[in-house]
């Protein structure tokens, strides 16, 4: 059995006019994220971990920001993508830890949705094989400041 571990992060700051997406999940905040895409940190932070447990590149080789087709993409469509490129290879998902860096807003309450949509995103990959959680970064740095949000991913994928 060939099993692999993958890690991923991703940034990105606050922006107006923006609509906050984590996971998949809209989440009601008056600010969004800035992003060539939707800007899913979340989402961002899962696919750099499954590429990098793949031995596949990253999301920026994969996904270029410089690709207009992909302005204002939905990131679980590019995470559902990254599932199909690992499918072709034989690679299976055996599981997802994430953690989402921010003072505001409460990632708590939205966990259970955001499981749900990175699992159907993930060929029905079981929610309990999926972990999300909130942290603060107890009023320090870009995070504590809110001027953005960080993401931590790690998966372990088996090769067949």
């Amino acid at each position: 059995m060939d099993l692999r571990v993958g890690i991923g992060y991703d940034v990105h700051a606050f922006a107006e006019n923006r609509r906050l997406v984590l996971g998949g999940v809209g989440i009601d905040h008056p600010r969004g994220l800035a992003g060539h895409s939707d800007a899913d940190v979340l989402a961002h932070a899962v696919i750099d971990a499954l590429l990098g447990a793949a031995s596949l590149g990253d999301i920026g080789q994969i996904f270029p920001d410089t690709d207009p087709s992909l302005r204002d993409a939905d990131s679980m469509e590019l995470l559902a993508r990254v599932y199909g490129l690992m499918a072709e290879r034989g690679t299976r998902i055996l599981n997802i830890d994430s953690v989402v860096i921010c003072e505001l807003p409460k990632i708590a309450p939205h966990v259970g949705a955001i499981k749900a949509k990175i699992s159907r995103a993930l060929g029905g990959l079981p929610v309990e094989r999926i972990g999300v959680k909130g942290k603060t970064s107890e009023g320090m740095g870009f995070t504590g400041r809110r001027e953005g949000i960080a993401a931590q991913a790690v998966a372990l994928v088996r090769l067949d």
